[in-house]
């Protein structure tokens, strides 16, 4: 007789996230051949739809970016609080808060040049989001609460806050009755690069992963940020500021996607409205873990799911499928790639029983 039994690996699979990243998606491509054909649909004529929806067109590359840009934002704040094993599941909320906080800026100031407003835009959706953020991480340090709760908890309040200030104070009188605030001023906008689709949030982005990068290997408190995030207790009994981290690290995470919100708010959009919360900061969680938490491999991550977005709108015009068909696949993917990771640490034995 034979038992079964789970040991650490001492060293991770060489290439492992590689192959959990790509059977991650293919597992989902196959369940969701499978839910198309009990549709009636085609499963292969959609799987290429999707490909030449996302990647098919110079104009479609770059709509995955400018998908891509908010979900990298997202995406590498929640990584960050990942790290130190705090599960912030309010990337959503601090996202809309931060979009809240440009959007005062730009309708507080609408007569003042681009390098006033935009500094301060910026600025205001990395306050607002951050202390989005913070609230939470001091609600468990002093009280006990629990993060995921809690944050969760903060996306609905977000999400309602904003709602109220389109269709309250902040709507336009000459909007015909829809929600939302009057359209930015020329130096509230985020321009695009040239003659692309694209804007320069994406220098934003590249700043914040090389920032991220170094601070996580070349800084001493990102060392004790990884080191008490590889064991908790470890930490406090070597005397690290866990408290401390744990605050700086929520602050950040809810900083970076404030940023988020800024951008689609600032160069997408150009207002403020209830569609800008599309559910990025749910697809951050999906990125940060299919990326490992590592920064270039969110990039990745970022522009293949944002990819997956651009595609299923394809999908949506040619085969009528239904727009939650996303985020089913995207669960998918998340499952897969939970379980995949288990498998990059540790591994079955068999035993043979005496």
């Amino acid at each position: 007789m034979f038992r079964f039994k789970i040991k650490k690996r001492q060293e991770s699979l060489v290439w492992s996230s590689c192959f959990v990243f790509f059977g991650a998606l293919f597992l989902s491509l196959v369940v969701s051949g499978v839910m198309l054909a009990l549709q009636n649909k085609p499963p292969l004529t959609a799987i290429v739809l999707l490909f030449n929806g996302a990647f098919g067109s110079l104009l479609a590359i770059q709509d995955c970016l400018i998908k891509a840009v908010p979900i990298f934002l997202c995406s590498l704040g929640v990584a960050i609080a990942f790290r130190l094993q705090i599960w912030n599941i309010g990337a959503e909320g601090q996202y809309a808060l931060g979009a809240i906080g440009a959007t005062w800026v730009a309708l507080s100031f609408p007569d003042q040049p681009w390098f006033v407003v935009l500094p301060g835009m910026l600025a205001m959706a990395f306050i607002a989001g951050g202390l989005w953020g913070f609230i939470p991480a001091v609600l468990k340090l002093y009280m006990r609460a629990n993060e995921i709760i809690v944050t969760l908890m903060f996306n609905y309040l977000a999400i309602l806050f904003l709602d109220y200030l389109v269709y309250g104070p902040w709507k336009d009188p000459i909007s015909f009755g829809f929600p939302m605030t009057r359209e930015f001023s020329t130096s509230a906008i985020v321009g695009k690069i040239g003659h692309t689709q694209l804007n320069w949030g994406i220098i934003l982005c590249i700043f914040s992963g090389v920032a991220i990068w170094i601070f996580f290997k070349y800084t001493r408190l990102g060392y004790e940020l990884k080191a008490s995030g590889e064991n908790i207790k470890a930490a406090k009994y070597a005397g690290l500021p866990y408290n401390r981290l744990v605050m700086l690290v929520m602050f950040l995470s809810g900083a970076l996607a404030g940023w988020a919100g800024f951008l689609e708010a600032s160069s997408t959009i150009n207002r403020l409205q209830p569609s800008i919360v599309v559910g990025y900061g749910y697809t951050a969680i999906v990125v940060a873990w299919l990326a490992r938490l590592n920064p270039v491999a969110i990039g990745i991550a970022s522009f293949l799911l944002a990819g997956l977005r651009v595609g299923l709108e394809n999908l949506q015009l040619d085969l009528q499928v239904p727009a939650a068909f996303g985020g089913i696949m995207e669960g998918v993917i998340l499952l897969t790639v939970l379980a995949g990771s288990f498998f990059i640490d540790y591994r079955i034995a068999l035993r043979k029983k005496s």
